[in-house]
């Protein structure tokens, strides 16, 4: 599929610089680009390669202004990344709405609702009374349990399980191997040592433009729901515990784990391996630095860093001190022995 310079410019309400023919059919690094791909230039670090690469097109900041000349024909817009980003996603749109119609072997329940221009990709499995709507994307091997419900332009990747009674929203976007609605660890101590499952009758409710990361999973309540607000990006490898709320726009990293009945404001960031007690509240806009062992509330906009997590600047000092720990305690050793030494001399 080719692209003129003019129709992608169009797209990104760009500035052509060059011939607005030039065509490309996919993208590339600019160190790596040849004839017929597109790429940009955001980082300068990156400006050596401006003037050797093969590339066709190149989207260029507004401001940025080239020290030599450069062969390839350019688009000028306020940010770079940001329109490359717009393009990418608009290609991949386009590939997706290619995928249409029902692969077999799968299983589709009777009772089930399958909306326009569906794919259901080969072995999966769509339960009783699920709903699916326009556009959904269903990758092989994946499982749709009972009375699950997903919203308009949803794309869900290969062996993705999602349990039944669950909710996803519209454009929600789930990579492989994730698990939505697995049973919350609820286990009641008896008299004699032993653990009582608690069983987990509530959902999962997953709001608009919510990205899930691959091998993600996310609890279903113990009764409520457990609820990812619109928004929300998850990466790879996270554990969100039962009745959890996450807040809209919130981004987290890979394998960090939120435990039971917190709940996590609008715009939060949390680092990668970043670990969170239950019951607890994030503010709205809080930081959690990576590897950070957050054991009580964060407050609005407040960042925290360290185990157990405090105060950002507070840490940084506390730290600073720690490193001179060695040298404090040779000092303290050596006043240690004149104070010694000025005690016998009185003494004396």
């Amino acid at each position: 599929m080719k692209f003129t310079a003019a129709e992608i410019a169009r797209i990104i309400d760009g500035r052509i610089e060059g011939d607005p023919h030039t065509s490309v059919s996919s993208f590339g690094k600019i160190e790596e680009a040849g004839e017929g791909q597109l790429t940009f230039l955001a980082n300068p670090r990156y400006e050596e390669f401006l003037y050797t690469t093969k590339a066709s097109v190149i989207l260029l900041n507004s401001s940025f202004e080239p020290k030599q000349p450069v062969k390839a024909t350019l688009i000028r817009v306020p940010d770079a990344y940001s329109a490359f980003a717009v393009l990418l996603t608009r290609y991949q749109e386009i590939m997706q709405q290619k995928l249409t119609g029902i692969q077999q072997p799968s299983h589709i329940e009777e009772s089930a609702s399958l909306g326009e221009h569906v794919f259901v990709g080969a072995f999966s499995y769509i339960g009783k009374q699920a709903v699916l709507g326009n556009h959904v994307k269903i990758y092989p091997q994946v499982y749709i349990g009972d009375h699950v419900s997903v919203g308009d332009n949803t794309v869900i990747y290969p062996g993705v399980k999602i349990y039944h009674d669950c909710k996803i929203g519209r454009s929600v976007i789930i990579h492989a191997g994730a698990v939505i609605g697995s049973d919350g660890f609820g286990f009641a101590p008896q008299q004699d040592g032993s653990f009582k499952k608690i069983p987990q009758i509530g959902n999962v409710i997953i709001e608009d433009n919510v990205e899930i990361g691959a091998n993600t999973t996310i609890d279903r309540a113990t009764m409520g729901s457990t609820i990812i607000r619109s928004g929300v990006r998850l990466d790879n490898l996270i554990q969100i515990a039962h009745n959890v709320e996450i807040g809209n726009d919130t981004v987290i990293a890979a394998q960090a784990g939120i435990s039971g009945s917190t709940k996590v404001g609008k715009q939060v960031m949390i680092g990668g391996q970043a670990g969170i007690v239950g019951h607890i509240q994030l503010g709205d806009g809080a930081k959690v630095n990576a590897q950070s062992g957050v054991t009580k509330s964060v407050k609005p906009g407040q960042a925290v860093t360290g185990t157990p997590a405090f105060e950002y600047n507070a840490a940084l000092r506390s730290q600073a001190l720690i490193r001179k720990l060695p040298e404090l305690e040779k000092r303290i050793k050596q006043l240690e022995w004149l104070i010694q030494q000025l005690n016998e001399n009185s003494s004396a």
